[in-house]
């Protein structure tokens, strides 16, 4: 008779062991291999890298030192602004086209429906030539207001407005219907129950997106050197196409993707606290 608390190998004791390695054993030689080809690709570059050409290519001190302070008084403060007039433009925008989509009125769905999906799915870069050529030999002698900065507002902001809609709408169909039923239980108009009630309960889900969008709009407004600018109008990309071209060196496009880091990582840093923040809400 065996005793029930015997272990069953010790009632096979002649069962072959399995041969080959663990599954731990074959992660920890992946991870290993990974390892070994990363510092293999590491040590090639720098051994076979021409230090020199690269320094003189991308670290140009005396030239970088010249690009100050018109990198940052000029250019970046372009950028800013092109950046900041087309999400002002794309959050109104938006803000109506969600609105319309989740309308009861059919016609208000199906427009709103259509512009998403143009807007969407055309590249940003036809957007600024339509309303930099298109839109002039269309309606001759119409000016868009502000110039430059209005093309490019207008611009980002058709873009940004298919984006942000679809953001708005997922933010409010996150909030309960009850919140609805509740309010307009309680006397409120559609309307005013969702400026009062819904809205600021959605924009702890659409702001981390929001903020996406923004960094998206800010690369994008490197587009507007294809509408044309003056010199009192260049962003970054084009001020250090500008100069890299002029002195046959590379350091000032170094220079301006830099700045755009400035900015960027930043926000990316926002971004990633704000979806911390609501995870945390949610648990």
């Amino acid at each position: 008779m065996t005793n029930p608390d015997t272990p069953d190998t010790a009632l096979q004791p002649n069962q072959p062991k399995k041969k080959g390695l663990t599954r731990r054993q074959k992660r920890s030689l992946s991870r290993g291999v990974q390892y070994a080809v990363f510092v293999a690709a590491v040590i090639a570059f720098a051994v076979t890298a021409d230090w020199d050409r690269l320094a003189n290519q991308f670290a140009q001190a005396d030239l970088a030192e010249q690009m100050f302070p018109e990198v940052i008084t000029l250019a970046l403060k372009n950028t800013v602004l092109y950046t900041v007039s087309g999400f002002a433009v794309g959050l109104v925008l938006g803000m109506v086209i969600a609105l319309m989509r989740l309308s009861s009125v059919g016609p208000y769905r199906w427009l709103a429906g259509v512009y998403i999906e143009i807007f969407r799915g055309l590249p940003a870069l036809l957007i600024f030539i339509f309303i930099g050529v298109a839109v002039p030999l269309a309606f001759p002698g119409t000016e868009i207001v502000g110039g430059t900065y209005g093309k490019v507002a207008l611009a980002l902001g058709l873009v940004a407005a298919a984006y942000m809609a679809e953001t708005f709408r997922a933010g409010i169909q996150a909030i309960p219907k009850g919140q609805m039923e509740a309010a307009r239980s309680l006397g409120f108009s559609h309307a005013r129950a969702m400026i009062s009630i819904i809205l600021p309960q959605s924009l702890r889900v659409i702001l981390p997106p929001l903020t996406n969008e923004l960094v998206l709009l800010f690369k994008d407004s490197s587009l507007v050197l294809f509408l044309g600018v003056t010199l009192e109008e260049r962003e970054l990309s084009k001020f250090g196409r500008d100069l890299a071209s002029q002195t046959a060196n590379s350091t000032p496009i170094l220079v301006a993707g830099l700045c755009y880091l400035l900015v960027t990582i930043p926000l990316g840093f926002v971004v990633r606290r704000m979806e911390a923040k609501a995870q945390e809400a949610v648990k």
